[in-house]
């Protein structure tokens, strides 16, 4: 599937950003932990979403949507214990499985997760966070097996403060006998989502959004209706976007404290911004100017905005320097970048660039999600048209994304390659359920 973009044209109006990807994605997987109906409001329609659904389905969970953005999940006493390789493939947060299920103390055997090729994200972490804990884990022929022994609480050191294991590990410390403290937890805004989500259900969990989480097991979990916090991601992207195109944009139903990295960076190349109680107003007023940038785990840079902030400096007057300290394959979106006009240079983990006056439309190829998402922000920078191949990638975490921007001026369209039919373009456009191409602006190519 491809989207073209004729470059050149302002974008100014407002956004309302939809719901955590990375969180929507846990929490889907923590509610097999649950007793009872499980009620998710502000989940996003985006492919990534679509998938994990699918991996509730075949593990025997009913799912139904109700409107257009709130998931009923429901789940029965005994489930299946094995995801199918076709569907762990194609998604990184099928991992997130493991520690649901290891909560109900059952045996469990999933694939190796698949996902976008960002660099190495090993389980290592997560398997050891289970072993600690009491389960017998296994590797082997690309699956892991998880069949639990004595399970008790522990203390678990993280050597990194990895996301997916502190997930992993508290959904499994929820159901397990004793108290479990990990150290060097993730601090991210989706750790602290998954928290209050486990709470709601019954457990007890503290600290989360430090680097200290004790968690209470408990055998107990209930049912609860629950909102997932708004995306931090999809809004620095449209923040990125006023930069990039000389608009400005408002994103509405944000978390302002979970922006703050991405505001500074902002006003670090000359774009106002005005944060008000739940939305945050970019513009462009002048010339960019370049800066650094250094991605870590939260409170630090997000590495998923890394790719969409190389534009915007690709930009900018002078010479800006990025520093990709979480995953080393992030720099695929340069070489495409420099079709476009872009100067950059990339060495090892570092990327240095120089900025244009401006860039031009080209044929590019979308690598992964961000870089994706990265290549149409460029598009509207562009002198020209630009067209972005394999650019259903997008559609993985941006809801309605054609729509959205669209809204605020852009000229885009989907194409949709033979073999797509229109559910990727209505995915795309956010009119799903009429799928009149009239309206969500897809065409056969």
């Amino acid at each position: 599937m491809k989207l073209v973009v004729q470059g050149g044209t302002p974008l100014k109006g407002r956004v309302r950003i939809s719901g955590a990807k990375n969180s929507s994605l846990v929490l889907i997987a923590a509610s097999a932990i649950s007793s009872g109906e499980v009620i998710l409001d502000n989940v996003p329609r985006i492919a990534d979403v679509k998938t994990q659904l699918e991996i509730v389905r075949v593990l025997g969970g009913q799912v139904v949507w109700e409107g257009r953005n709130t998931l009923r999940l429901k789940w029965p006493e005994r489930l299946n214990r094995e995801i199918p390789y076709s569907l762990a493939k194609k998604i990184r947060a099928s991992n997130l499985f493991l520690g649901a299920l290891a909560a109900k103390r059952g045996q469990v055997k999933i694939p190796l997760p698949g996902g976008c090729n960002i660099g190495s994200r090993p389980m290592d972490l997560h398997l050891k966070g289970l072993s600690m804990l009491g389960f017998d884990v296994s590797l082997e022929h690309g699956f892991i097996e998880a069949v639990p022994k004595k399970v008790e609480g522990c203390t678990i050191y993280l050597d990194f403060p990895s996301v997916g294991a502190t997930e992993n590990i508290m959904m499994a410390a929820a159901g397990a006998s004793g108290t479990t403290v990990i150290e060097n937890a993730a601090k991210e805004p989706e750790i602290v989502d998954l928290a209050n989500f486990l709470n709601a259900m019954g457990a007890k969990v503290r600290g989360a959004g430090t680097d200290l989480i004790r968690i209470d097991g408990t055998q107990e979990f209930h049912g609860t209706r629950f909102s997932v916090i708004p995306d931090r991601i999809e809004a620095g992207t449209y923040m990125i976007a006023a930069g990039v195109s000389g608009g400005e944009v408002t994103v509405e139903n944000v978390i302002v404290k979970h922006l703050q990295p991405v505001i500074a960076k902002l006003q670090d190349v000359g774009l106002e911004v005005e944060v008000n109680e739940d939305k945050v107003t970019v513009r462009r007023v002048g010339e960019l100017t370049a800066t650094d940038i250094k991605t870590l785990p939260y409170p630090g840079f997000p590495t998923d905005l890394q790719s969409p902030m190389m534009v915007l400096l690709a930009l900018a007057k002078g010479t800006s320097v990025i520093v990709e300290n979480v995953f080393e394959n992030r720099f695929q979106v340069a070489d495409e970048l420099k079709r476009m006009g872009a100067k950059i240079q990339v060495k090892g983990h570092t990327a240095v660039i120089e900025g244009v006056e401006y860039l031009s439309g080209a044929q590019v190829k979308a690598s992964d999600l961000r870089a994706g998402a990265s290549l149409l922000l460029a598009g509207f920078a562009a002198r020209g048209e630009t067209e972005i191949s394999v650019a259903e990638l997008i559609t993985r975490g941006y809801e309605a994304v054609v729509g959205k921007f669209s809204a605020m001026g852009a000229k885009i369209k989907a194409l949709a390659d033979e073999g797509d039919g229109l559910g990727i373009c209505a995915g795309l456009s956010g009119h799903e359920e009429d799928r009149d191409d009239d309206q969500t602006g897809c065409a056969s190519s």
